[in-house]
């Protein structure tokens, strides 16, 4: 099948409705609406459901860890928030899983996309644009919130947990994730001169495990797991991508866990209010 090129892609045209007054908010809107997670891989028309298949297929293919610390089935009748939802392929299992699911996002494209995603699979959610860091729900509102992704990017990550803080019912679980500043990933791009995806966006923020800490105080507990190692990529091509899935990856994999642990790209974190 033919590649979708992203310069040829007819995006929905949107309403822009809520306000931004800090020039990074709107920059960083600006680029997650034209730029659609993974789209590079994407062979099936933006918008049908193949396209969302393909993206989940390849999410979960890249990222063989997340079922395995995030039961997806394991949230039934309980009210979860994402936040930088996209166009929906986690918050899809979620509610998939019988989870009463609510998705936001600051791109007005990820919105209308992941409306026709949930629309197109028979479910339902509340669906919203809204900016992260001022969240527009009462306080106490949620049994889980959702956040895989998205601290490193936003323009003022602190604010971002305080408000899910805020919002966790008291028990909650927020589960989050971020990048890992000391990680294999971080380091093999610098050595091969390979930038990371989306390495263009206004903010990249990258943490260590000390810096994550720090973010995570307003916690009462947390528990901080370094995951995603290498598997063989679909994006690079060439010379640098055959060494790295040929050789790179396997003799990584041979490499003790416990010695390699901490150099995980993803750093999850799981918190209690």
């Amino acid at each position: 099948m033919t590649q979708v090129d992203h310069r040829q892609v007819n995006y929905p045209e949107v309403e822009r409705p809520i306000h931004l007054d800090d020039p990074l908010l709107i920059a960083i809107r600006d680029y997650w609406n034209e730029h659609i997670h993974d789209l590079e891989i994407a062979t099936q028309p933006v918008g049908s459901l193949g396209f969302f298949d393909e993206l989940d297929e390849y999410r979960f293919d890249k990222l063989r860890y997340l079922p395995q610390l995030v039961d997806f089935s394991g949230f039934k009748g309980k009210k979860l928030l994402e936040i930088g939802c996209g166009v929906g392929i986690d918050l899809v299992r979620f509610a998939q899983g019988g989870t009463e699911v609510n998705g936001i996002d600051l791109a007005n494209v990820s919105i209308e996309l992941a409306q026709e995603n949930f629309a197109q699979r028979g479910l339902t959610a509340e669906l919203q644009v809204m900016n992260g860091e001022e969240l527009q729900f009462e306080t106490d509102s949620f049994d889980i919130v959702y956040a895989h992704g998205v601290l490193q990017y936003t323009a003022n990550a602190p604010k971002m947990v305080d408000e899910i803080e805020r919002v966790l019912r008291p028990g909650g679980e927020a589960i989050m994730m971020v990048y890992n500043r000391i990680s294999w990933l971080n380091a093999i791009s610098k050595v091969v001169n390979v930038g990371l995806e989306h390495e263009d966006a206004p903010v990249l923020k990258k943490y260590s495990i000390g810096e994550f800490k720090q973010l995570l105080k307003p916690f009462s507990t947390y528990t901080i797991i370094p995951e995603r190692f290498p598997v063989e990529s679909r994006l690079h091509q060439g010379f640098k991508g055959t060494l790295y899935n040929k050789v790179f990856v396997k003799l990584f994999n041979l490499l003790p866990k416990s010695l390699v642990r901490s150099l995980g790209w993803h750093l999850m974190a799981f918190a209690k209010k």
